[in-house]
C-alpha cells in the first residue's frame, strides 16, 4: 500500500489550530449525541478488525498501523480520543477505530491532508450535518492542533 502524499501547508495547520484553540465548546443536543452513538455502533459492527484497547499504544505512523490492520487487528490508544462528548467511553474507542480504519481505506497518513481525506470519507456516511461538524472538530481541527502544538490539545468539540 502506498500512502497518499501530503500537500497542505504549515499556514493551513496554523489557521485551523488557532481556530480550534480559540473557539468555545459547542452545545451538542442529547438527540444528536444519541444519533452519533447509534451511527458509531453501526460502523463498529461493520469493522472487519479486532480492536484492542491500550492505555499507551500509539502508532508512530500510518504504515505501522496498516501492518496491524492487514493482520486483522488495530490498537486503539485511550490518549487518542475524547470521551467527554460520549455518554460512555466505548463510543470514543469505536470512533478512533473507525477513523483509523478510514485512513487504511483511503490510503492516507496522519498529515493534515490525510486527516481531511479520512474526514471526507467518513462525512459521506454520517446521518446528519451536526455529526459532520462533530467529526470535523474531532478529526481535522484536533489533528491540526496536534500538528501545531506537537501534542494533543485539551479535547472539546467546536463548530466553526
Amino acid at each position: 500500500m502506498t500512502l497518499t502524499p501530503a500537500k497542505t501547508t504549515a499556514f493551513q495547520v496554523d489557521i485551523l489550530a488557532k481556530l480550534y484553540l480559540e473557539a468555545k465548546s459547542a452545545y451538542i443536543s442529547d438527540t444528536t449525541i444519541a444519533l452519533l452513538c447509534d451511527w458509531l455502533m453501526e460502523e463498529f459492527q461493520q469493522l472487519p478488525l479486532n480492536l484492542q484497547f491500550s492505555d499507551y499504544m500509539r502508532y508512530a505512523n500510518a504504515e505501522e498501523m496498516f501492518v496491524d490492520i492487514e493482520r486483522g487487528q488495530l490498537w486503539v490508544s485511550a490518549e487518542s480520543y475524547d470521551s467527554t462528548v460520549y455518554p460512555n467511553p466505548i463510543y470514543g474507542f469505536i470512533f478512533q477505530g473507525m477513523h483509523d480504519y478510514d485512513h487504511y481505506l483511503t490510503d492516507t497518513d496522519f498529515s493534515l491532508e490525510g486527516e481531511i481525506m479520512a474526514y471526507n470519507f467518513a462525512a459521506k456516511r454520517v446521518p446528519s450535518l451536526d455529526i459532520q461538524k462533530i467529526l470535523y472538530s474531532e478529526i481535522v481541527l484536533r489533528s491540526a492542533t496536534y500538528l501545531y502544538q506537537g501534542h494533543a490539545a485539551d479535547p472539546k468539540i467546536v463548530f466553526l
